[in-house]
């Protein structure tokens, strides 16, 4: 299927390995030029030099969008490196985990210093290039947003939040031509997702492949999500196959999320 992503530029932020790298490396196939963030320069520089074997150009910005001024540098850095932007996936985040009480206020400032305040003051950045080529923003969120439960206060929160913020910004967006959408991935196989597999193996002493399949069973899935999955659900979002989903937001779950 031809998705008319040739030449276009995309913003993947957290991008160095897990969902965030994959979606670029997806993005490249189709034809994009990317720009990278995250804060591991190796890992950035490997991501990049496989982009570029598929002939694509590669930008890498060394950066922590926690620090308020950093969405406004990286998005000059955009403009000067690559021209313009058409597509922002705002990837970059994770929250903490525990018991509510246990959970200190700088936990709960970082889940959304950098999963909410960062995605914000990013597409604030962002838009003015976005709406001058009528292009497009993901945000990525998780079923936790959808599905709160006591151990993932933070994320949860901080989940639902992303999505009512890209509801109303998709709201703008009509006005603007940019198109805005929201993914609410469930447990997908990444490294985060593979420690959560070895603590299970570690307290049943299960061996790998029974913690897997109990793991699926008790969040109601029919399998674990593969980074591709992600990835090529938003290659087709920001494309024009596309473009009349607006303002969604879709939990890629495997059949996690029960209700309507």
């Amino acid at each position: 299927m031809e998705l008319g992503l040739k030449g276009k530029v995309a913003l993947i932020t957290g991008s160095s390995r897990g969902i965030g790298r994959g979606v670029a490396l997806a993005l490249a196939a189709e034809g994009c030029d990317v720009m990278l963030t995250g804060r591991d320069a190796k890992a950035l520089d490997e991501v990049a030099a496989a982009i570029r074997k598929l002939g694509r150009r590669a930008g890498i910005a060394v950066i922590d969008l926690r620090a308020k001024e950093a969405p406004v540098k990286l998005i000059d850095q955009v403009k000067s490196e690559l021209g313009g932007l058409d597509i922002l996936v705002n990837n970059a985040g994770a929250t903490k985990r525990g018991d509510f009480f246990d959970l200190t206020e700088a936990d709960w400032e970082d889940g959304y210093a950098l999963k909410f305040f960062a995605h914000v003051r990013l597409a604030r950045a962002a838009w003015p290039l976005l709406k001058e080529r009528h292009g497009s923003i993901i945000a990525i969120g998780g079923t936790g947003g959808r599905k709160p439960t006591e151990e993932f206060t933070i994320g949860s929160s901080v989940n639902a939040a992303v999505a009512a913020f890209s509801k109303c910004l998709a709201d703008r967006g009509k006005r603007d031509g940019v198109q805005v959408n929201c993914i609410h991935p469930s447990m997908v196989e990444t490294d985060r997702l593979w420690r959560r597999i070895k603590a299970e193996m570690d307290r049943t002493g299960w061996p790998e492949q029974k913690a897997r399949e109990e793991m699926c069973k008790a969040f109601g899935i029919t399998r674990f999500g593969k980074v591709d999955d992600v990835a090529d659900m938003i290659a087709f979002l920001v494309s024009s196959r596309g473009s009349w989903m607006h303002g969604a937001t879709i939990d890629l779950d495997g059949g996690e999320i029960p209700t309507l």
